[in-house]
Parts: C-alpha cells; sequence; structure tokens
C-alpha cells in the first residue's frame, strides 16, 4: 500500500500530460486571439488610406494608449488571483454553478472592486488626456503630420479609456474562476463590433481616422455592457443586486489590496511597455516610411505573443500547483513539457507568418514604400514568435511561483543592458538595429529568468525563488 493510499482524503497528482498542457491553453489562446486585433484592424485600415503620415501616426498613438493602459493590467492580474481564492473558498459551502446572493457576494465584491478601481484611473487618465497626449507624442519623438495624425486618433480613443481599464479587469475576473468562455464571448463580440463599427463610420460615414477611433471606442464600451450581463447570468444575480454595494466587502483597504497584490508584476509591466515605446521612439527618428513599416510589422509581435500566452497560462497554472504542493519533481516535467509546447507552437507560428506575410503586408497597406521597406525586413517579423517564446514561458513558469521579487528584479537587470545595448544598435544599423533590439529585448528576458531558474535548479531549492518573491 502507497503512503497516500493510507490518507483518506489524499489530493489526486497533478496531471501533467500534454493532453492537459493543451486543454488549458487552447481556450485561453482562442480567447487571447481576439485581444490583438483591435490595433491590427484599425492599422490595417489606416494602411489602406494611401497615406504614410497616417499610418505612423497610428503606430504612435497605439504605442502611447499601450503605455498608459498596459501599465494598470495588475487590474487583470490582481481580479484572477482574487477571484480564484474566493471560488475555492465558496466551493466548501455551495455548488460554483449553483450561486446564490449570499455565496455570490465575495466573488460579486472582487469584481465591483476592480470596475471602481478602473473607473476612477480611466477618470483621471481621461481628465489629464491634453496634457498626456502632448507630452506621450513628444517623448515619442513624433514628427508634426504623424504627431497630428496620432493626436487626431487619440483625441477620440481617450473617450474609451475607462471601458478598456475595465476590459482587464473583467479578463482576469472571468479567468480566475475558469470561465474562459466568457473571456471569448466578450472578446471576439468587441472584435467583430469593431470592424463592422469602423467600416460603417470610415467607408460610409467617411470620417477617417476619427472613424476609426470610434469604431473602437464604441465596440469597447458595448463590450462593457456585454461582460455585465454575462456576470450576471454567471453569479445568477438581479441587475439590482450587480450594482449593489456590500460595504463588508467594498472598503479602502481590499481596493488598496488590488494594488500592493501586484507592484512588482507593475515595475516589470512598465519597464517592458517603455521598452517598446523606446523602440517606437527609435522608429519615429528614422522617419514616418520606418515608423509605419514596423507598426505593420510589430503587430506579428502582439498577435504571436497573446497566442503564445496560452500555453503559458498553462505553465502558470500547473507550476503554481506543483510549488503549492512542494512537488518539485512533478515541477522540473511541467517545465520541460510546457517548454516543448511552447516552442511547438512557435515553430507553428513562424511557419503559418512565413507563409502568410505576402498576404498580411497587402491586406495591411498599399502604401509602396511601406510595403517594399516592410516586406524587406519580413523575416525579422516572421522570427519573433521563435525569437520570444523563451521569454513567455518562462513569465509563465515565475507567475506560477508567484515569485513577485525575482520578476522585478529581472525586469529592473532587462532595463540596465537593454537600453544602451539597443542605443548602440541603433547607432550602429539604424532600421536593421532597431529589429535587432526588439530581438535583444525578448531574448534578454529568457536569458535573465533562465539565470534565476538555472541557479535554483543547480542548489536543488525551488523554494529560494518563493522565499525571495
Amino acid at each position: 500500500m502507497s503512503a497516500n493510499s493510507s490518507i483518506p482524503n489524499a489530493m489526486p497528482p497533478i496531471d501533467t500530460s500534454y493532453r492537459r498542457i493543451i486543454a488549458i491553453a487552447l481556450p485561453v489562446l482562442l480567447a487571447n486571439l481576439a485581444m490583438p486585433l483591435q490595433s491590427v484592424i484599425d492599422t490595417a485600415i489606416v494602411g489602406n488610406m494611401n497615406e504614410t503620415a497616417k499610418l505612423a501616426g497610428m503606430g504612435l498613438a497605439i504605442q502611447l494608449l499601450s503605455l498608459l493602459l498596459v501599465s494598470f493590467n495588475f487590474l487583470q492580474y490582481a481580479s484572477s488571483g482574487l477571484s480564484a481564492q474566493a471560488l475555492g473558498q465558496l466551493s466548501n459551502h455551495a455548488d460554483n454553478n449553483n450561486h446564490n446572493a449570499t455565496t455570490a457576494s465575495p466573488l460579486l465584491s472582487i469584481l465591483q472592486r476592480a470596475l471602481l478601481l478602473a473607473f476612477l484611473i480611466g477618470a483621471v487618465l481621461l481628465l489629464a488626456k491634453p496634457w498626456l497626449i502632448d507630452v506621450g507624442l513628444q517623448a515619442l519623438s513624433a514628427n508634426p503630420e504623424s504627431g497630428l495624425a496620432a493626436k487626431t486618433y487619440l483625441d477620440v480613443r481617450f473617450w474609451g479609456v475607462i471601458a478598456e481599464l475595465m476590459n482587464f479587469a473583467f479578463i482576469g475576473w472571468f479567468a480566475g474562476q475558469g470561465k474562459t468562455r466568457y473571456m471569448l464571448y466578450q472578446q471576439g463580440f468587441i472584435a467583430v463590433l469593431n470592424i463592422v463599427l469602423t467600416l460603417f463610420f470610415v467607408f460610409i460615414m467617411q470620417m477617417g481616422l476619427v472613424g476609426v477611433a470610434l469604431g473602437t471606442t464604441i465596440a469597447f464600451w458595448l463590450g462593457v455592457l456585454l461582460a455585465l450581463w454575462l456576470s450576471r447570468y454567471h453569479l445568477k444575480i438581479s441587475w439590482a443586486a450587480l450594482f449593489k454595494a456590500d460595504r463588508q466587502y467594498l472598503t479602502k483597504e481590499k481596493i488598496l489590496r488590488l494594488f500592493s497584490l501586484n507592484k512588482d508584476i507593475f515595475v516589470r509591466t512598465l519597464i517592458l511597455t517603455l521598452s517598446f515605446a523606446w523602440i517606437t521612439r527609435l522608429s519615429a527618428q528614422s522617419g514616418d516610411v520606418i515608423l509605419a513599416a514596423n507598426a505593420i510589422l510589430l503587430q506579428v509581435l502582439s498577435i504571436s505573443a497573446f497566442a503564445l500566452d496560452g500555453v503559458a497560462v498553462s505553465a502558470e497554472t500547473l507550476s503554481g500547483q506543483a510549488a503549492g504542493r512542494r512537488d518539485w519533481p512533478r515541477f522540473r516535467t511541467i517545465i520541460k513539457r510546457t517548454g516543448v509546447v511552447s516552442y511547438g507552437l512557435a515553430v507553428m507560428l513562424s511557419a503559418i507568418w512565413w507563409l502568410a506575410m505576402p498576404t498580411y503586408l497587402d491586406f495591411m497597406t498599399n502604401i509602396e514604400s511601406v510595403f517594399a521597406l516592410a516586406y524587406e525586413y519580413h523575416l525579422y517579423a516572421v522570427l519573433l514568435p521563435l525569437v520570444g517564446v523563451g521569454a513567455y514561458w518562462l513569465d509563465g513558469i515565475f507567475f506560477g511561483l508567484t515569485a513577485g521579487n525575482v520578476i522585478r528584479n529581472a525586469a529592473l537587470i532587462l532595463a540596465a543592458v537593454f537600453f544602451p545595448l539597443s542605443w548602440l544598435l541603433y547607432q550602429q544599423w539604424d532600421m536593421t538595429g532597431i529589429w535587432l533590439s526588439v530581438w535583444c529585448l525578448l531574448l534578454l528576458r529568457l536569458i535573465i529568468l533562465g539565470g534565476f531558474l538555472y541557479r535554483a535548479h543547480q542548489s536543488g531549492s525551488y523554494e529560494r525563488l518563493q522565499l525571495e518573491a
């Protein structure tokens, strides 16, 4: 008789099969792929307006929005972790598919706190809109024409920042409870609606850049309404109950906990976002054609990253379970198998991009000079999944360990190395230097995180990573 068999309530072993890894990753992958479609759709429509400055301006606008909004995606991580914990506690009192008003309160309050915080942050950003746009575009070295195009777009898109921040909260809240199909419904709805509205405003109403921004903004707000309906349906409560706050849970301390849980992730995300803003700045300094071409090619990175994040979520989920049980042999198995799946998916993505790149570039722009430059450098973009997969995979492992300090310290080391190295590469090789900088940013993340993991592996003590956290 095994040791475990003598324990009445022994937990079953963690399923680390390739089938289980893929089963976790697939719905997340599908939901994630809908997310970057907003910027891809907008860029493609502007890229076919026959004006390089407008396409370059779109690149600047999307990067500035990313810098502002992604810095607050701790709303997603906090909502995910807290809702997962709350669901585990609720399972002791009620079936997860049969919530009543009492058992739904902790879950509902987590969502309410996240949405309230999203609203407050978004309102501040909206009030500071003129200053943020002007200072942001100056920091990105916008040229006069592309800067004007970016400002035209951002003046409208800013009215959707509250909805976009709320979107982070909904994604995390659904994901923490394993309701990935709701994520897919919401993100798919936003993407489809964005296409329809943007095409209507641009080609029927002839609204140009304003129409592109308006279609996306309205799509995000309607996505919030759908997410509220899905939340009410999931909790099986009335509309009145959905908006009724329970003072027991909606306290200042609990709201501030959303910040404290993710301060290290905030530092890491801010450094990564500033790194890509730096790459955009280098592109802007090289002229509108280079900026426009890179705006198109970097969409490949965005789409690929969201796809690869599906496996990273598998790595996070399974490594977190193994770390929680201190099952380090199984933890090592999870590292190996999620690595195999991650790199296998990366090979597939690079192969798909290699075959689809001419069609993709033709779809994204009809500006001959931009198309020619983008095609000249398309192999750098085709290889992005293979170059970047290691960074996303190890991110998942360390998130699973909740090794916050390691994640933060790795980002600080990255910043110390990347920015001077990138500047030297740019000074030496201009456009090629920019793309080598993108590769370095991804590879350095792999090397630094891999170094931390290797050190723990050699010492035979993975607990030290958690203790450092």
